[in-house]
C-alpha cells in the first residue's frame, strides 16, 4: 500500500473526512512555507499538496498564479524544491502527512520523467498530480510511478464524457481528484447541484477515495459535500491568506491558516 493508501484507510475506519491543503512551495519564502505546512499539520492535514511554482500555469487562477510569481522571484530551481520536500520529512509534525507535488508537466519532462520520480520518492514526496498530462498520454508516468511506490492522482472535470471518465479512474491511484467546476482554481460562492450527481455516479464506478477541489473555500461547503466525497482540497483561499505575508507577520499568517484549516476539518466531520 502506498502513503496514501494508508491514510484513507485509516480515515475510513474511523468514518472520517480528508482535508488536503494546497501551498505553493517559496511563498513568501521556504521557512514560511514549513511554518504553514506545520500549522496545517496541527490542525489535522491528511495530505497535503505542494505547488511547484511554474511561469505559465494551466488550471490555476490568478491568486495561485501570483503565489507561482512570487516564489519563482527568489529563483528557487526544482533542486531547491526538491531539498525543502526532502527537509519535511524530518519534521516531526510533519512526517506522518503525505506530500503530493502538484505540478506542469512541463517540470517533469525537462527533468526528464524517470529521473524525476526517482526523485520524488527520494525526497519524500508519495504521489504526483499533474493538471496538464492528458489520459492518453499518462500511462508512461503511470508505470514509472508504480515502480516507485507513488500514487499518480487523475483529475475529473465536470465536462467528462462518462467513458472518458472510466479510462480516468481506471489510471488513478491514491483518489480522484474531482474538479467541482468547469474553469480555473479559485473561490466560489456555491456548489453546483451537477456536481452531487457526478459523485454519485463515480462512486459507483471506483473504490478510490473522491476528493473535490477547485472552489472549495467555506465550512458550509464542506458541509454540503461531506456525505458525498471522501474529502475536499483547498488551495485559493489558504494561499490567499499567504499573500499577507507582504504586510503582515508570518506568525499571524500560519494563526489563520490553522483556523481556517480547523473549521473546514470540524465541517466535515462534526
Amino acid at each position: 500500500m502506498t502513503a496514501l493508501s494508508h491514510v484513507f484507510a485509516d480515515l475510513r475506519a474511523m468514518n472520517r473526512k480528508a482535508f488536503i491543503p494546497f501551498l505553493t512551495i517559496g511563498d513568501p519564502d521556504l521557512p514560511s512555507t514549513a511554518l504553514f505546512l506545520r500549522s496545517l499539520a496541527h490542525a489535522g492535514a491528511t495530505a497535503v499538496e505542494l505547488g511547484f511554482p511554474y511561469s505559465d500555469p494551466i488550471a490555476d487562477g490568478p491568486v495561485i498564479q501570483a503565489s507561482y510569481t512570487r516564489a519563482l522571484s527568489h529563483k528557487t530551481g526544482m533542486d531547491e524544491l526538491f531539498r525543502f520536500a526532502k527537509s519535511l520529512v524530518n519534521q516531526d509534525a510533519l512526517h506522518a502527512m503525505p506530500r503530493l507535488a502538484m505540478l506542469s508537466y512541463s517540470l517533469i519532462h525537462r527533468r526528464v520523467p524517470e529521473r524525476f520520480v526517482i526523485q520524488s520518492r527520494e525526497n519524500g514526496i508519495c504521489g504526483l498530480i499533474v493538471p496538464d498530462l492528458p489520459i492518453e498520454e499518462s500511462p508512461y508516468l503511470q508505470k514509472l510511478c508504480q515502480r516507485e511506490g507513488l500514487d499518480l492522482v487523475q483529475l475529473v472535470t465536470p465536462t467528462t464524457p462518462q467513458e472518458r471518465a472510466k479510462r480516468i479512474l481506471a489510471c488513478s491511484s491514491g483518489f480522484v481528484y474531482c474538479v467541482s467546476v468547469a474553469g480555473i482554481t479559485g473561490t466560489r460562492n456555491e456548489i453546483p447541484g451537477e456536481l452531487l450527481d457526478q459523485l454519485g455516479w463515480l462512486k459507483s464506478q471506483t473504490s478510490l477515495p473522491l476528493c473535490v477541489g477547485f472552489g472549495i473555500s467555506r465550512p458550509d461547503q464542506a458541509t454540503l459535500l461531506r456525505n458525498y466525497c471522501d474529502g475536499v482540497i483547498v488551495g485559493s483561499a489558504l494561499v490567499k491568506i499567504c499573500e499577507r505575508a507582504t504586510y503582515e507577520p508570518v506568525n499571524q499568517i500560519a494563526t489563520a491558516l490553522e483556523a481556517l484549516a480547523t473549521s473546514i476539518i470540524q465541517a466535515l466531520n462534526p
